[in-house]
């Protein structure tokens, strides 16, 4: 339903895929293996609330905002967070792989232990996120702002937008995945073999 406010509900156990509303609002709600897949919830806001083990894949959200949320163990694949924001929001052992947030703010967020290869960070901000033992191969971050952006412990093979990551910090355990992303951006050719 269009422009509905949910407040202190809890959506367990429902199969709603599919299904579309524009401007709805959930304020301290929590989802509990809910199927939300394939919807459209665009220009929506999450407030103070906990999203467990459910299924948000294909999802678009377009311009919605997400304040002090969780989303833990949830199923994100081809989610399209665009030109959105997120605030002060925990991604915990998400799969999210092929998620975009392209064009979209996120302030005082952590994704730890998630899947997130190829997703989509272009013209993202995301200055100060922290990735925490995430797999991102393959991910985009073209013109994204990532001054203070933190990765421990992550997979950076074949990222795109490698050249954006100025003022990021790298744990120096993924330095190496990421060198050959940071070499091709920067058109430096690796010789396969070492000359005595």
């Amino acid at each position: 339903m269009d422009e509905a406010v949910y407040r202190r509900f809890g959506f367990r156990d429902i199969e709603l895929p599919g299904r579309s509303a524009d401007s709805v609002e959930f304020e301290q709600c929590r989802f509990g293996r809910a199927d939300l897949s394939g919807g459209s919830l665009n220009e929506s806001t999450w407030t103070d609330c906990l999203v467990e083990n459910s299924n948000l894949a294909n999802l678009r959200a377009e311009k919605s905002g997400m304040t002090r949320v969780q989303l833990s163990s949830c199923r994100l694949t081809g989610l399209q967070w665009a030109d959105g924001s997120l605030r002060d929001v925990r991604v915990v052992e998400c799969r999210a792989d092929l998620a975009s947030f392209r064009f979209s703010d996120l302030r005082h967020v952590v994704f730890e232990g998630c899947n997130l290869t190829r997703a989509d960070f272009q013209n993202a901000d995301i200055s100060g996120v922290q990735f925490r033992d995430c797999d991102l191969s393959g991910a985009q971050f073209s013109q994204a702002t990532m001054q203070g952006t933190r990765f421990s412990r992550c997979i950076l093979a074949g990222i795109g937008g490698a050249t954006s990551m100025a003022g990021a910090v790298v744990d120096s355990t993924d330095l190496a995945t990421l060198a050959y992303s940071l070499a091709t951006a920067l058109e430096i050719h690796i010789d396969g073999a070492a000359e005595d």
